[in-house]
């Protein structure tokens, strides 16, 4: 049996990864308002459980801004 392996290398520019550090902070910051807005309401079991899942997304984004800020003052230095 005679198996090929294709590989293909992506390049990646630097106002691309500008443009998606962009999308990511602004969705961070998103996230982080409508944790904030909604955390306010008790009654709705909806609402609640919305607020304490969206941690699955403020989190990864977290490390995301992190890493840019730490890119940052890296190239500044």
């Amino acid at each position: 049996m005679i198996s090929t392996v294709t590989t293909t290398t992506t390049n990646v520019t630097t106002p691309e990864v500008m443009a998606y550090s962009i999308i990511a902070v602004i969705a961070l910051i998103a996230f982080l308002a409508l944790k904030e807005i909604l955390s306010s309401e008790t009654e709705n079991h909806k609402i609640k459980s919305f607020v304490k899942g969206s941690n699955i997304a403020i989190v990864p984004l977290l490390l995301v801004f992190v890493a840019i800020v730490a890119y940052k003052v890296v190239t500044v230095l």
